[in-house]
């Protein structure tokens, strides 16, 4: 954002641009977005919205300025509807006959979203936990970080056939001042978030229900940085969130069953 909205100094109103880095067509061919494009142009809308729709006071609590582990809710949030036949049918047309994506066509592409899914969860996983070992570590301390991270992968008991996503030497979220020390995970909990809050709208039978849409402006995309974002998540839901949405999203909530069955 170029200006966030604020009161502090009079009715200020935010300043949002959302820049892309689609592909040229060629010459005498008409711009057409894949589905990947057309995810970030609604993720990054989502930031967007985040930013103009918020109503505060001060300045460093408005719009995107909240907690590293909250911030890609409103966004991540926003790619959910990407993916409604109601919503495609609008804009997601043939370029040339004007016709809308056939369902089934939509089908395969929804369908190739949990391939391997199981996989990168683990990958991601064993590399969030790393991080947050790694900053337990008392300070100063000497550490050989390929020991470290070995021992790290045995006592979760990582699969040797899935690799890390970063090995520890070059792990650069972790190290190179972006914010994410300590905050690898926030990817993955900012994805049970928006599973989770989605799921607010399905449940309701309408993925436009004014009423969770209502609450979903006044404590999520309104509120910036106002409340402690497990209080604003709770407003908003009604309850903590459920990690089990992710699961869901992921396709994994059938081997979660089994896994639930075999503990019980």
């Amino acid at each position: 954002g170029l200006r966030d909205q604020q009161r502090l100094t009079g009715d200020v109103r935010p300043i949002v641009i959302n820049v892309m880095n689609f592909s040229k067509p060629p010459a005498g061919n008409p711009a057409l977005l894949s589905f990947d494009d057309a995810r970030t142009l609604f993720h990054e809308f989502g930031h967007g919205l985040h930013g103009l729709l918020s109503d505060v006071t001060y300045p460093l609590l408005s719009g995107t300025n909240v907690s590293r582990d909250f911030v890609e809710l409103p966004s991540q949030l926003y790619e959910h509807w990407l993916e409604r036949p109601e919503i495609l049918s609008r804009f997601a047309v043939h370029a040339e006959t004007g016709k809308p994506m056939p369902a089934a066509l939509l089908r395969k592409v929804l369908d190739a979203r949990t391939f391997n899914q199981g996989f990168a969860t683990v990958e991601y996983t064993s590399s969030a936990l790393v991080d947050m070992d790694l900053h337990l570590l008392p300070s100063g301390k000497d550490v050989d970080v390929m020991a470290f991270e070995e021992g790290v992968l045995e006592r979760i008991a990582m699969p040797p056939a899935i690799v890390m996503r970063h090995r520890a030497p070059h792990f650069q979220h972790i190290f190179a001042g972006e914010g994410y020390a300590a905050g690898y995970y926030s990817y993955l909990w900012s994805e049970v978030l928006d599973a989770d809050a989605f799921n607010a709208f399905e449940e309701t039978g309408d993925v436009f229900d004014p009423a969770v849409a209502k609450r979903l402006r006044e404590f999520i995309y309104s509120a910036g940085n106002l409340r402690d974002p497990s209080v604003a998540y709770e407003k908003f839901r009604g309850r903590a969130p459920d990690p089990k949405a992710l699961l869901r999203k992921r396709g994994l909530d059938a081997v979660a069953g089994v896994g639930d069955a075999v503990a019980g």
